[in-house]
């Protein structure tokens, strides 16, 4: 997955819990690689938790909607980082468990996610927009 986590990670302590059950038993199942939960552990282990309701509104948790713009082409994306079983990466529907997916999950507003795609080469954008965040919204369950 070799997915760049230097950057400081905020996660609500409810993401957290539930991202670690699901990386464990995805796991077990044989359904993610080793290198991608070795990854996901790190995550887990590295970051700040907050309260859901405490979490604020630039950072990307489950179920938000990122804008990103690719820094050389700029070229803008709208995402929605979610779980695989609501996955659709056509729709834009992008699971946490995927490399871009896992690069994204903690940051802030402003800060550059980076990821290895599938064929090897590097991919990076900034998250420039935080279009809509459950918590902000007043959902602290989602």
């Amino acid at each position: 997955m070799n997915t760049d986590f230097q950057t400081e990670r905020t996660l609500t302590q409810l993401d957290h819990v539930r991202l670690d059950k699901l990386t464990t038993r995805s796991q077990a199942a044989g359904h993610l690689p080793a290198p991608a939960f070795e990854a996901i552990q790190a995550l887990l282990a590295t970051s700040d938790l907050v309260a859901s309701r405490e979490v604020a509104p630039d950072i990307v948790t489950m179920y938000s909607q990122v804008l990103l713009v690719e820094p050389i082409s700029q070229a803008r994306q709208t995402l929605t980082l979610c779980y695989p079983e609501d996955s659709d990466p056509v729709a834009g529907f992008i699971s946490v468990l995927s490399p871009l997916g896992a690069s994204l999950l903690g940051l802030r507003v402003g800060d550059r996610a980076r990821w290895q795609t599938p064929h090897g080469t590097e991919g990076t954008a900034e998250v420039a927009a935080i279009l809509f965040q459950p918590e902000a919204s007043g959902d602290y369950t989602t």
